[in-house]
């Protein structure tokens, strides 16, 4: 019995000292993990991204990506995408800071590690992508492309 309760008194503090839900982007161990989606190394630091969520009722996990692109087909397929407590982080290819990915400006033509073609940046001045607009146009290549597939589509090999 004494020990039942000792064993309670335990468990109790060790909730009562569990730290509040982590938020925001990690740090990556650069060529020494890979992207949750496509198994590469990650190791370009201009286009990394990091989704942070999980199912209701979970603690958030933290995934790693080597393109943006690979970050939005892969959360696209999460059930809980829309959870708001989902966070989407990519790296500004000029300065190598993380940014919110729904609030970063899409530059086109770039060469990606998965060839995506986009880069994230804070400045939003000239021709660039909103969030909603990138999330498109990576859907739109993949699509076109099959980038994880290994082959092109049919008439374009």
């Amino acid at each position: 019995m004494y020990r039942h309760v000792l064993f309670s008194c335990f468990v109790l503090a060790l909730t009562a000292c569990t730290p509040d839900e982590v938020t925001g982007p990690g740090e990556i161990r650069w060529d020494r993990e890979v992207c949750a989606r496509c198994s590469m190394a990650i190791g370009d630091r201009s286009f990394a991204a990091q989704v942070r969520g999980a199912a209701a009722g979970e603690r958030t996990r933290l995934y790693k990506f080597d393109d943006i692109g690979c970050a939005v087909i892969w959360l696209e397929q999460q059930v809980w995408k829309n959870d708001p407590r989902t966070e989407v982080w990519v790296m500004d290819h000029r300065n190598g800071e993380w940014l919110d990915a729904r609030r970063a400006a899409y530059v086109k033509g770039r060469i990606s590690p998965m060839n995506y073609g986009l880069a994230a940046q804070a400045d939003v001045a000239g021709d660039v992508l909103d969030f909603e607009q990138a999330k498109t146009y990576i859907m739109t290549a993949e699509k076109q492309r099959h980038l994880h597939n290994g082959h092109k589509p049919a008439g374009q090999e």
